[in-house]
Parts: C-alpha cells; structure tokens; sequence
C-alpha cells in the first residue's frame, strides 16, 4: 500500500496549484491532507469524508482550498488558489478506512504519503 503526493512547486503569492495524491495498492475512504513548514508544527489542512462526500478545512485554509476525490483513479486532489507566503510548507498525504471525529489528529491516520515541496515567493 502506497500514497503517492505529487503536484507541488514553486509559485508566486496568488497563484494556484493542485496537489494529487494516488492510492495504490487498495482503496480508501478517508483522506487528508497536512502541512509541516519549517520550525512549526504539522498542521492539519483538509480532510476529505468518502461515506458521506464532505469536505473539512482548517480556518487557515477554508475559501481558498478544495479538496476533491476522484474514485476512478483512487486519488485525492487539493486544489489550492489564492495562495498565501504563510502556505509554504511540505505538505503530505494522508488516509485512514474509518471516519473519526478527531480527523484534524495526524496520528489518527495509518498511511502516509511522502510529501511534496509548496513554497510561495512574496
């Protein structure tokens, strides 16, 4: 079983970018997304609820971040706009089988993927 994160980059404040994460392996119903900058600690992003197809984001995040799943290809993206200096992080990947209410916890989630690079210039 693998997570496969992809997507990151380097952009300008205000520029888009869309992280992808592949599942293979086997499939999931819950997935998430962190963030780990530099002298901070990992911070929960979004979290996507496949029972119920709903969304959760950190306040943080909430209006410029989308987290969507697409079934056919068993990958979860994270469209991300209006991106902000403060975004810079790597950001990971993250999926569990059953929904918990403490879903912004990481050590919730089993499985991990191996993170991708987002750094935005001001």
């Amino acid at each position: 079983v693998q997570l496969q994160a992809s997507g990151g980059g380097l952009v300008q404040a205000g520029d888009s970018l869309r992280l992808s994460c592949a599942a293979s392996g086997r499939t999931f119903d819950n997935y998430a997304w962190f963030r780990h900058a530099p002298g901070k600690e990992r911070e929960f992003v979004a979290a996507f609820r496949g029972s119920m197809n709903r969304a959760y984001y950190s306040d943080s995040v909430k209006g410029r971040f989308t987290i969507t799943r697409d079934n056919a290809r068993n990958t979860v993206h994270l469209q991300m706009n209006s991106l902000k200096p403060e975004d810079t992080a790597v950001y990971y990947c993250a999926a569990r089988d059953i929904w918990v209410v403490t879903y912004w916890q990481g050590s919730q989630y089993s499985h991990w993927g191996q993170g991708t690079q987002v750094t935005v210039s001001s």
